[in-house]
């Protein structure tokens, strides 16, 4: 009975679904608002296109419930508790500066209060030596103080070298849920077991401050699944691209934190793959951001860098996605010197940009568009959503009278400043890393991306852009794609003159063996692959290189291999190595992956017919007002090519082609549009 294996990605201002039918073989793709106030009335809206909720059999979820929480500051009040004399750390944070000569600059708050911060009797050393056992008694009183406070939702600990013996912690966080069993705690070992005081603490501090908040979403969200027929086993898109049970996600949320916009990511990966692409940017517009990434010869980009805000970072493993407010709900505006501005406020799903009809009267990307002409108003989701022009022009002449533009100049110059600002985001995860943008092909998607390729192909000097099949759901459409996966990582802290290779075999046997328990709780019980890696730096740098191995085992001769591995990466990436200099071994990483099953398409029939557009229409673009061919994406076939100007429209977005571009259509069905 059940066959459809589903992906849900709730979006700011869309939720997007992807079905794929096990039987026949078809991929459905479909979506509607997101419901802000209740995203699960959204996801259950959109549910209820399949019919009979017995024929899901697996669902997958991403959602930005846990990232607009810590975003928005609305997650719950949380308890810090810290190793006697560490309860400021952090309050003190780092000492590096946004703005070096702003004197007036205030470094970001942390997300708990400095009255809401406790210190516990217990002390070890950086070995893992004991100074001062856990003193029961000041456990006791900290929760007797956290029990006093009245207001406390969850509690964060962070004990001092933790990471080296996490025995302190399990033995406080044990004593704390016999004390306070309401209250949910987040340990720095579970959460994080790495050096570095503050970043262990302010990304345990964001685990405790979302966990409430996910608990209550999921375990509400989970029985209104049940009340509506739906016992498909639910699993959430971490922020690594792997899935994760609602159980384990409610045990750690913070995994949750960029959830969303994994998914296209890892579609682009399977799609670059196909087309024979070695380096694939991402432009991932919706109607709120647009984030962005890069995939190199197959290989996603990592990263455990992260920030809430400038210095509040979370360092647990996630595709490396930048993210900036730019989508077709952005609002334009006139600053105080008079420059019109767009973004980053977004008019989100309600009351929407102006065209919409929602009530929303400031103009946004989106009325840009439609004034252009390269939206139909009666074609918006499929037909589905009829869109107000008249609304658009009204809302573009707000701004476009008291700087003196036509509305069709002012809609131009909304599209040149987000273009601009996409550009930006570009560049940061090329050039920033000196990877040369012409050596990429863009992938663009969302439901706005499509429409600004063929001008951001122009701006950046990427020379290939992609509009993939289903652009609108594309995220959605990474969720199928997904395998199950497990990261995890541990602070080891050797050198190569004093390593323990029986303490460092114990620690790898020790993370691999979590991982695969992680991936049975999650119902995986497909074969399994494990990749290794190790941290590494000559002895008194900054910072490490990441390299590979394959071994389980740290005998004397892998342990040399390691060593030459990272002398030739060193020489690779800074062009010098020091052969005598002293290793040390910072942090010890594996990665789990359980393969699932996931879709495979028929490629596109050939042509036998000629291909005509369905209609003409007037568009504007930067060199002038244009009548333009408008396609029917499921006319076209494979090897289909034609030149632009022309438009492309399908049910959740239009390609917009500029007048000196190329189109060529691959067997697969994907689009590519390149300098004509």
């Amino acid at each position: 009975m059940a066959r459809f294996l589903v992906g849900v990605d709730v979006g700011g201002t869309f939720t997007d679904f992807v079905a794929w039918d096990r039987d026949t073989r078809e991929l459905t793709v479909w979506k509607n608002l997101t419901t802000p106030a209740d995203p699960t009335q959204g996801i259950l809206t959109g549910l209820a296109r399949i019919g009979d909720p017995a024929c899901i059999e697996h669902l997958r979820l991403g959602t930005t419930v846990a990232t607009n929480a810590v975003l928005e500051r609305k997650g719950a009040r949380i308890a810090y508790v810290a190793t006697r004399g560490f309860r400021d750390i952090p309050f003190l944070q780092r000492g590096h500066r946004k703005h070096h000569y702003d004197s007036g600059w205030v470094r970001s708050r942390p997300l708990v209060l400095r009255r809401h911060c406790y210190e516990v009797d217990e002390r070890l050393l950086p070995g893992g030596e004991v100074l001062q056992p856990l003193d029961p008694a000041s456990v006791d009183a900290v929760a007797a103080a956290i029990a006093a406070a009245g207001d406390i939702e969850a509690i964060a600990v962070n004990l001092l070298f933790s990471y080296v013996d996490p025995a302190h912690e399990r033995a406080m966080r044990a004593r704390l849920d016999e004390l306070l069993p309401s209250i949910p705690v987040s340990v720095s070992h579970d959460v994080l077991p790495k050096w570095k005081e503050y970043e262990r603490a302010s990304t345990t501090l964001a685990d405790a401050y979302v966990k409430p908040v996910l608990h209550n979403y999921l375990h509400a969200m989970r029985e209104r699944f049940d009340a509506a027929g739906i016992r498909a086993p639910v699993v959430m898109i971490k922020s690594n691209g792997g899935e994760m049970s609602l159980d384990a996600a409610r045990e750690q949320p913070v995994q949750l934190t960029l959830s969303g916009p994994t998914g296209g990511v890892v579609a682009t990966r399977e799609v670059a793959l196909e087309l024979g692409l070695p380096r694939a940017v991402t432009l991932d517009m919706g109607g709120t951001s647009t984030d962005c990434s890069t995939v190199v010869d197959g290989k996603i980009s990592f990263t455990t860098d992260f920030e809430i805000e400038f210095g509040l970072p979370i360092q647990i493993p996630m595709i490396d996605i930048r993210t900036i407010g730019a989508g077709g709900g952005s609002i334009a505006w006139i600053d105080k010197g008079g420059m019109l501005r767009v973004g980053p406020e977004s008019a989100g799903a309600n009351p929407g940009p102006a065209c919409y009809g929602f009530g929303g009267v400031r103009p946004t990307v989106t009325d840009a568009n439609l004034v252009l002409g390269r939206i139909n108003p009666a074609n918006f989701l499929g037909g589905g959503m009829a869109l107000a022009a008249d609304r658009a022009t009204m809302a573009l002449a707000t701004l476009a009278d008291p700087l003196g533009m036509r509305v069709d100049d002012l809609a131009l110059a909304i599209l040149r400043i987000v273009n601009n600002n996409m550009v930006g985001a570009l560049r940061t995860v090329l050039l920033e890393r000196g990877l040369d943008p012409r050596e990429f092909a863009l992938f663009a998607f969302g439901g706005a991306g499509p429409l600004h390729l063929s001008e951001l192909l122009d701006e950046s000097g990427i020379r290939q852009g992609v509009v993939p099949l289903h652009p609108g759901q594309f995220s959605a459409f990474g969720f199928v794609l997904t395998d199950a996966r497990v990261d995890l990582e541990r602070t080891i802290q050797m050198t190569s003159t004093r390593f323990d290779a029986t303490r460092a075999g114990d620690f790898l046997h020790e993370l691999i063996a979590r991982a695969e328990r992680d991936l049975a709780a999650q119902g995986c019980d497909g074969p399994r692959n494990v990749q290794r890696t190790i941290d590494l730096r000559y002895l008194g740098q900054n910072y490490e290189l990441e390299v590979p191995f394959d071994f389980d085992a740290f005998t004397p001769d892998n342990v040399a291999r390691l060593w030459h591995d990272f002398h030739a990466l060193h020489e690779q990436r800074f062009g010098f190595r020091i052969p005598q200099e002293t290793i040390e071994a910072i942090t010890l990483r594996c990665t789990v992956r359980c393969a699932t099953s996931r879709p495979a398409f028929a490629p596109l029939p050939a042509r036998s017919t000629r291909l005509a557009p369905r209609s003409v229409r007037r568009v504007v673009y930067a060199a002038g007002a244009l009548d333009t061919p408008v396609y029917a994406r499921e006319d076209l076939r494979a090897g289909d090519t034609f030149a632009g100007p022309a438009l492309v429209e399908e049910a959740a977005s239009v390609t917009v082609l500029a007048p000196h571009h190329r189109l060529h259509v691959t067997a697969p069905g994907h689009l590519l549009v390149s300098l004509a």
